[in-house]
């Protein structure tokens, strides 16, 4: 009959999952290190327990070797002729057994086999857990939880305890003390000094999983996922295909009035969830993965570094990219492509940006734009900008940077450079230029001369000349090389000077008129 220790053994090997033959070990073990403490020695020892009795005994074991010239180590080494005298029938290579007393070991002896033993144990369970587990990363498993620490959630496997880090948990869940979640068995860390079962909540595997379980269509391979890309806690892209071209997959996925997909939203704690229908050409399946943007076309950049741009509308592009970049992330996550995205205005800009570099761009100097004073125009040549062009292009917190240029002056420089590109906002008069103002002059003067005067100018003061053998063509032209040299005359001058004076007497009537009126008003409010 088995004794009582080696009973206890067995039952505490149960319950760690361990074999009996580990824990026996451990035991032996402990108990030659305690001995070995005990009897301050450094010689081999070993101990061995009886099953049938519990009892535990320590020896001191040593090698036989030939002669004294292979005697190497007096403490753990005899020659063949010292074991014959203790055991005649000895062979070199034999051990010979020299047993010690345990029965003095103390209560420090004990504790300290009770620490080896716990050790070799502990040691013996990470091992078993290590070799039911290791092989298993990326199952999904039902567990129950075991206790919430500060950042982690500790789970009950039924073997063994599994940890989650907050990394991997969804931001939306919460979890109470004996709820039973599926989780992913991500890895198992031997190093780890806690449960070394790594689990995830957060990984894509987990989705995938669920929709095995609510979509017969996957579980029965019809239809089949190709890619997820996952943000655990915001949004969730999976895409799909159909093995039969009667079976709509991303409708397969929803089930009718979305209850499938529902499902599966609910025990994600109300994750998005946007179901693509999968395509083998990239520039297709990228078009589906943004959604619900819409697209207006997708080119691949560079094939071999997997390079997509997409162009958008210039107000989808915000839904493009998403809150944070979130669609855009997740749409490259499940393309495996760099995805740049751009509105058509920038797209335009780009184009014309090129054209401008191949050409050489203009270049026009900075001191075209009138409207900017001297000191300004020196300030900004100072700071190296020289050109209209590249003044237009710089941002107002670019401006502000250089030396002497303030708030009110870089709106100042705004308003220059728009009315030099000839933008005007309402309510504001565009000044004409000397060249108009001329040209406008010259014209009145022309309309208001003769056939006769025209040629006589033509000709020379007092040489005028007959019209009747000239064409009109010749007339037009001789007008318009005349309206070129037409001045301000003495007398438009004086008809200005008498329009003004006019202007002048009518303002003083119209005011002594005022003045009168009140005058009599008065008058009849003091009656």
């Amino acid at each position: 009959m088995a004794s009582a220790l080696y009973q206890s053994i067995e039952m505490l090997s149960r319950d760690k999952g361990i074999d009996p033959g580990v824990v026996i070990g451990a035991v032996e073990d402990a108990i030659a290190l305690a001995t070995r403490k005990y009897y301050k020695t450094q010689e081999n020892m070993r101990a061995e327990m009886d099953r049938e009795t519990g009892e535990i005994r320590a020896y001191v074991f040593k090698t036989v070797v030939e002669g004294p010239e292979q005697l190497e180590d007096e403490t753990n080494q005899m020659t063949l002729e010292q074991a014959r005298a203790l055991a005649p029938e000895v062979e070199v290579g034999a051990e010979l057994r020299f047993y010690k007393d345990t029965t003095p070991l103390g209560r420090i002896a004990a504790q300290m086999a009770k620490q080896v033993i716990f050790q070799k144990v502990r040691e013996a369970e990470r091992d078993t857990v290590y070799n039911e587990y290791a092989h298993r990363a990326g199952e999904v498993l039902t567990a129950t939880v075991k206790r919430l620490e500060p950042m982690d959630v500790i789970f009950d496997l039924g073997k063994a305890e599994a940890r989650m880090p907050k990394r991997e948990q969804s931001r939306l869940e919460q979890f109470a003390v004996g709820e039973r979640v599926r989780v992913v068995l991500l890895r198992v860390d031997r190093a780890a000094k806690g449960p070394q079962v790594i689990v995830s909540r957060a990984a894509p595997a987990l989705v995938q999983n669920l929709f095995q379980s609510e979509v017969p269509e996957i579980y029965d391979n019809t239809v089949s996922i190709k890619a997820i890309a996952r943000e655990a806690g915001e949004r969730t892209k999976i895409a799909v295909q159909s093995r039969d071209k009667d079976v709509d997959p991303v409708g397969a996925c929803v089930g009718m009035k979305g209850m499938r997909v529902q499902s599966i939203i609910r025990e994600l704690r109300g994750e998005k969830i946007d179901i693509i229908e999968y395509s083998d050409e990239i520039t297709t399946f990228a078009e589906k993965a943004l959604q619900p943007a819409k697209v207006s076309r997708v080119s691949i950049i560079d094939l071999g570094e997997k390079q997509l741009e997409v162009i958008v509308d210039d107000t989808q592009l915000s839904l493009a990219i998403g809150k944070k970049g979130q669609n855009v992330r997740l749409a490259a996550k499940l393309l495996q492509w760099k995805i740049d995205i751009k509105s058509e205005e920038e797209k335009r800009q780009e184009v014309e940006q090129q054209m401008q570099a191949m050409g050489g761009g203009p270049s026009t100097p900075i001191e075209q734009v009138t409207e900017l004073g001297e000191s300004i125009l020196e300030k900004l040549i100072a700071a190296g900008i020289t050109t209209v062009e590249s003044l237009a292009d710089m941002t107002p917190e670019q401006l502000e940077e250089v030396p002497g240029i303030g708030e009110k002056t870089v709106e100042k420089i705004s308003v220059a450079v728009r009315h030099y590109f000839g933008q005007y906002e309402e309510g504001e008069e565009r000044p004409a230029s000397a060249a108009e103002e001329t040209g406008a002059a010259e014209e009145e003067g022309s309309m208001s001369r003769t056939p006769e005067e025209i040629l006589a100018g033509e000709a020379g003061e007092g040489q005028a000349r007959e019209v009747g053998g000239v064409s009109a063509e010749d007339l037009a032209a001789v007008e318009e090389n005349d309206s070129a040299s037409d001045a301000y005359t003495d007398a438009d001058a004086r008809e200005e000077q008498i329009e003004l004076e006019n202007d002048t007497v009518d303002t003083l009537v119209d005011e002594s008129e005022d003045v009168s009126s009140e005058g009599i008003d008065d008058g009849r409010d003091r009656e």
